[in-house]
């Protein structure tokens, strides 16, 4: 099997089923693939999603984002790993082209495509991994005094057409080996951290890529859309503390991955 697609669901019912609908139609250039759907006790009742290559999971909990794929993980027979989330809908070749891309560099850990918003506009995916402070210019007024700062964050000024190296990208869409031989000999086998119940697993994720010397690349020749909904800034901050139980799931994952990996800071106006 060259590919496991990992997908989990929670309440996201429609959209899945557009992005499984996309899959079906998706150029997978010869590849032999599995989809695995699991669904994190969203009582969605997805029973009837069944088909020849789609395998059900029904996680008797929600273990979110991080150990809902990590139930994927265990279940996949791919020699490679695709994690996308139910509100995208792939297109054209992207898939083969990603996978291509990690053949020829075995130096690479972690792939990620273009995302696109559902107007076809850019949508921000690829960072710099954030220092301490950087939730807090992303949310608040503060952002506009330390523009340099936020932007470099998310390196707004970067060309978003070039094959590049970054530090981290969005956990929409994510492709890496099951297995990956190390630099330095080993090898290592990816896996979520399931201290984050959501938010920062991909930053983690990528981190941990990164410690073992190897890169995380955007590649802008493969696109997908995402209609992504930032749940954690439906509201604003001075509201969310009081009003939204996922700003407080954001918080508590932003101290646990500062507690793991300590407060570097990086220079993100260099881009």
């Amino acid at each position: 099997m060259d590919l496991s697609i990992i997908i989990v669901n929670y309440k996201s019912r429609t959209k899945l089923i557009n992005c499984l609908a996309s899959l079906s139609q998706a150029d997978f250039g010869g590849l032999s693939q599995e989809i695995i759907v699991v669904d994190n006790n969203s009582g969605d009742e997805l029973g009837d999603l069944s088909a020849p290559l789609i395998k059900l999971i029904q996680s008797p909990k929600n273990r979110g984002m991080g150990g809902g794929n990590n139930l994927g993980l265990e279940a996949a027979s791919g020699e490679y790993i695709f994690i996308l989330n139910p509100d995208t809908v792939i297109t054209g070749r992207a898939i083969p082209i990603l996978l291509d891309y990690l053949r020829m560099h075995p130096e690479t850990g972690l792939i990620g495509p273009k995302l696109l918003n559902s107007d076809g506009s850019l949508q921000y995916s690829c960072s710099r991994f954030p220092s301490f402070f950087i939730p807090v210019l992303r949310r608040t007024f503060l952002g506009d005094y330390f523009k340099a700062i936020r932007d470099g964050f998310m390196m707004t000024t970067a060309n978003h057409n070039q094959v590049q190296d970054v530090d981290w990208l969005m956990g929409s869409a994510l492709m890496f080996k099951k297995k990956i031989a190390l630099p330095g000999g080993g090898v290592f086998q990816p896996r979520f951290d399931e201290r984050y119940f959501m938010y920062f697993e991909d930053i983690d994720l990528a981190r941990q890529m990164v410690a073992r010397g190897l890169k995380v690349v955007y590649n802008p020749e493969a696109f997908i859309i995402h209609d992504h909904q930032r749940e954690s800034a439906k509201h604003p901050w001075y509201i969310a503390l009081f009003k939204d139980k996922i700003t407080w799931v954001h918080i508590a994952s932003w101290l646990k991955y500062f507690m793991k990996w300590g407060l570097k800071n990086n220079n993100y106006a260099k881009n």
